[in-house]
């Protein structure tokens, strides 16, 4: 005769399997829609982060171009502005008074602490083209008011 307990034993077992394969099938079901979710939001995120990149480098040749452009623009260096004032043998005063601004502008134009805004560059590029004589001719202008023309009172 069979043993009964070894057969109890064998159907339990059969009936645990069924019991827990059905309540694991939902779940593998839920894993695998969730793993197929994750995947398609990493290509998205891949595909926006090379489409951000793309956008970045374009943005930046935009920004070369602008540059490049810029560059046409006079230079300012402080070494240079400095030893063109020197050229021009003026005093920073008297560079200041040239250049329409202050005498601790120029001084700090020269000592690398600020740099000058560029209306101003264009000012210092314009007289980088003078020599002493004009530059002291300017300066003279500068210092004389100009006549003021009389009217006959009535």
């Amino acid at each position: 005769m069979p043993n009964i307990a070894a057969a109890l034993k064998a159907e339990i077992a059969r009936v645990a399997r069924k019991e827990i394969r059905s309540a694991v099938s939902s779940l593998t079901k839920a894993s695998t829609q969730n793993r197929k979710q994750i995947s398609a939001l990493r290509k998205k995120v891949a595909a926006l982060e090379t489409a951000l990149k793309r956008q970045a480098r374009g943005s930046s040749a935009q920004a070369v171009a602008e540059e490049g452009n810029a560059a046409a623009s006079p230079r300012f260096s402080a070494k240079g502005f400095a030893s063109n004032r020197r050229r021009l043998g003026l005093s920073a005063a008297a560079m200041a008074q040239l250049l329409g601004c202050s005498a601790l502008s120029v001084y700090k134009w020269e000592s690398g602490k600020t740099r000058p805004r560029p209306k101003q560059i264009e000012a210092i590029s314009a007289i980088r083209t003078l020599g002493r004589k004009e530059a002291q001719a300017r300066l003279e202008a500068a210092a004389t008011p100009p006549r003021r023309r009389r009217t006959k009172a009535a």
